[in-house]
């Protein structure tokens, strides 16, 4: 699995403040709805229920929400950059301002985990997420997450 077939260009946005935790979910779901014409209330109600799980904050200004939503056909993903972090009750009680949401058909197995090891390891790489904090603007972001790992495979 790769970047540029997890992410739509669509799927990238710079949000200049969000109020809350919740307030952020709600925003990766109407992204995810403007990009893959999911409906948002769905995406909202099941990142929710994987939040209650337990948070997906990992640390260092990163989260990585997922879930597995009714009627998409493949995995997707939204990623959304914070100019003001927001506390979102990760591991290392930072708060976070690189954020990478994962969307999975209900029956998505194997496909599901290759995009969650695929972003966790990208966005573990310090430098990479530097140059996305540097550069707030979503096309540039969208190239940024997609020629990482194409540099990575030469």
């Amino acid at each position: 699995m790769k970047f540029v077939d997890l992410i739509s260009p669509t799927a990238v946005k710079v949000v200049s403040s969000t109020s809350s935790k919740k307030r952020l979910m709600h925003d990766i779901s109407d992204l995810a709805e403007g990009a893959y014409g999911v409906n948002a209330p769905r995406i909202l109600e099941a990142l929710m229920e994987r939040e209650a799980l337990g948070p997906t904050g990992v640390g260092h200004g990163v989260a990585l929400p997922h879930a597995r939503i009714p009627g998409i056909d493949e995995v997707a993903g939204a990623f959304i950059l914070l100019e003001k972090p927001v506390d979102f009750d990760a591991v290392d009680r930072q708060p976070v301002d690189i954020v990478f949401a994962i969307f999975a058909p209900e029956e998505a197995g194997v496909e599901h985990l290759k995009a969650l090891a695929l972003v966790s390891r990208s966005l573990r790489d310090q430098g990479l997420c530097a140059k996305l904090r540097a550069n707030p603007v979503p096309t540039t972001l969208y190239t940024i997450l997609t020629e990482t790992e194409a540099s990575k495979a030469a």
